[in-house]
């Protein structure tokens, strides 16, 4: 039962150690998702843009400085000159550092958030992940990540499953990390398609959603838009630990884990992201909830067979 009569009278306001973002969406560290102008835009509608770590600390800091300080998050790796990354990023205004790694539930990160924290203190916003499982999540938590990425072999462009044998269903991962969080926030990652994923992510326990392949391809992610013998446009979509990538990044692939490939050019992200809230805010509606508090409160979910999900799609076209 619901009594919203208009989608604007949903909130979808998330806070994040006291930064209030109206819209619970962040931009994956992608050397083909968040740029400057990404982040600019990412800020613009609410949410937030994490400036990828696959470069100089020098060429992230001049990514940093294109957008106003502390309106943009930014990666740091768990090795080498991370903690010199994390002085320089923190130097020049960053309110969140993400460490981006394959494996969160790892001794490295253990000791990459110890010293992050130890340096910064509460300063800093710390995201650390990714993981799959109730027990990595209670870990990080215990270590003193802030915000945690829940999500591992989930992403369009990931191959991890198919290529290790691990990895666990998103939603699963979600759940497991709802049911123990204590402080830490849940940032669901991999796997979100449309707006109803990001719907059923936020109804399992997410705080935020992270979008790689929903947001690439537009005028604002990094690249260039080249065209087809057709006429039609594109743009290259690429995993961090595809060949490609790992290759123009340091010179060499230590395992290939995602794939490179190209998109359709889709026009502005703005569309993207004004659709995206417009369809969360009408699931929020659905369940009669106001704000994401209310909707984890009110709804539930039952197992669907593939023929119902089929039925879920439009199918007129299918007879």
């Amino acid at each position: 039962m619901s009594d919203i009569k208009s989608r604007k009278e949903v909130d979808l306001t998330s806070d994040m150690g006291g930064h209030k973002f109206s819209l619970p969406i962040i931009s994956s560290p992608m050397d083909t998702v968040t740029g400057p102008t990404m982040a600019k835009t990412m800020t613009n509608h609410g949410g937030i843009g994490i400036f990828h770590r696959y470069n100089t600390i020098q060429e992230q800091v001049t990514m940093l400085k294109n957008v106003p300080k502390k309106t943009a998050g930014a990666a740091i790796g768990v090795t080498g000159d991370f903690l010199e990354r994390a002085e320089a990023l923190v130097e020049h205004g960053v309110f969140l550092l993400c460490i981006d790694v394959a494996h969160g539930h790892h001794v490295s990160v253990k000791g990459a958030i110890e010293s992050i924290k130890s340096k910064f203190g509460n300063d800093i916003i710390l995201m650390a992940g990714n993981v799959a499982t109730s027990k990595a999540f209670t870990d990080l938590e215990d270590w003193g990540a802030d915000v945690i990425r829940v999500g591992v072999g989930g992403g369009s462009i990931c191959s991890t499953r198919i290529q290790t044998g691990h990895g666990v269903p998103t939603f699963h991962s979600v759940l497991s990390a709802a049911l123990c969080a204590k402080r830490a926030l849940i940032v669901a990652d991999g796997g979100i398609k449309t707006a109803g994923d990001a719907v059923k992510s936020f109804a399992a326990g997410a705080d935020f959603v992270m979008l790689g392949s929903l947001l690439a391809g537009t005028k604002e992610s990094p690249g260039q838009v080249f065209q087809n013998n057709e006429g039609k446009q594109y743009k290259v979509y690429r995993g961090m630990a595809s060949e490609e990538a790992q290759v123009d990044w340091k010179g060499k692939a230590n395992s290939r884990e995602g794939i490179s490939t190209t998109i359709p050019y889709k026009g502005s992200v703005e569309s993207v992201l004004s659709m995206l809230a417009q369809n969360i805010r009408s699931g929020l509606s659905y369940s009669g909830a106001r704000n994401l508090k209310q909707f984890r409160n009110k709804v539930e979910m039952v197992e669907q067979t593939q023929a119902g999900m089929k039925e879920s799609f439009t199918h007129i076209l299918s007879k």
